[in-house]
């Protein structure tokens, strides 16, 4: 009998449908895959590890590496974190209310996507430098965005939004109502309703929406140089740094710095994937 389930279960999944099966599908997808990503990365790789553990070390501990590294990634999460707190309301929003003007915030909300990432930086500049429009008024009272972390984080708030509404959103349209008139004919209130019976659905595309965030926060450029000031142990990206050495033609710590990077992201991203795996098998438990 086990021998016999055994055998049902190794070949349920070989048998032939009306579109192309496992082989096509995986054998294209691998092949895509190597080309656009595996190989490039494995060149990158390649590349680094000319330099041996020594010169990996002196690179990588390198004082201004780690907090450009630091700078980065913790913009990042940061970011990412309030665009999702922020994003999913506004996703709610857009799902479940009609109210003026409606159309003209969903348009809004996808204008980071195709704004150049310099006009962002540029923009948010001239609205949080010392001689923009609320600098002088922030600045009054204490408050300093532009070239401290804090832009960076406004930049990263910016670029990161879409990501998380556009990601939550579909998810909050195919919930089903039936549920909440379940939970409130049995007497729960509308908070626990939204956290017991809405949440746990939202949750997985909420970790999502994070992870896409973060991964576009890491890497990004063009809108933060610009409101950073790009200043040595203060408000100094990674990015940033990969650039300048490029320019001083210092070609191997570009590319150990590329590689810390990558490990760091895909580190991280991993984690933030096996998490949100959990919590939908958890969900359909």
């Amino acid at each position: 009998m086990t021998r016999m389930a055994t055998s049902v279960v190794r070949t349920s999944w070989r048998q032939a449908g009306p579109l192309p099966g496992l082989g096509l599908t995986l054998g294209l997808s691998l092949t895509w895959l190597s080309l656009i990503v595996l190989i490039p990365l494995l060149a990158l790789l390649v590349k680094s590890a000319g330099l041996g553990p020594a010169g990996w070390w002196a690179i990588a501990s390198d004082p201004r590496v780690l907090s450009a590294m630091k700078l980065s990634f913790g913009t990042a999460l940061i970011a990412a974190l309030i665009n999702t707190l922020i994003g999913t309301p506004i996703a709610w929003a857009l799902v479940r209310y009609r109210f003026p003007g409606r159309s003209t915030l969903d348009a809004l909300i996808d204008l980071p996507f195709a704004l150049p990432t310099a006009v962002a930086g540029i923009a948010l500049t001239a609205i949080y430098a010392g001689n923009g429009w609320l600098g002088p008024s922030l600045e009054s009272v204490g408050i300093k965005i532009a070239y401290t972390p804090s832009g960076i984080v406004m930049a990263l708030l910016f670029i990161g939004l879409p990501f998380t509404v556009r990601t939550v959103q579909p998810v909050l349209e195919n919930l089903q109502h039936e549920h909440e008139e379940a939970a409130a004919s049995l007497g729960a209130s509308r908070w626990t309703t939204l956290w017991r019976v809405n949440f746990p659905q939202v949750l997985p595309a909420m970790l999502t929406g994070f992870s896409l965030a973060f991964a576009r926060g890491v890497g990004e450029y063009g809108s933060v140089i610009f409101i950073a000031g790009n200043l040595p142990y203060v408000s100094e990206i990674a990015p940033l740094l990969i650039v300048i050495k490029l320019e001083e033609f210092d070609y191997r710590g570009a590319t150990v710095l590329a590689m810390l990077m990558l490990i760091a992201s895909f580190l991280i991203l991993f984690l933030i994937n096996t998490l949100q795996r959990r919590v939908a098998r958890g969900q359909t438990l």
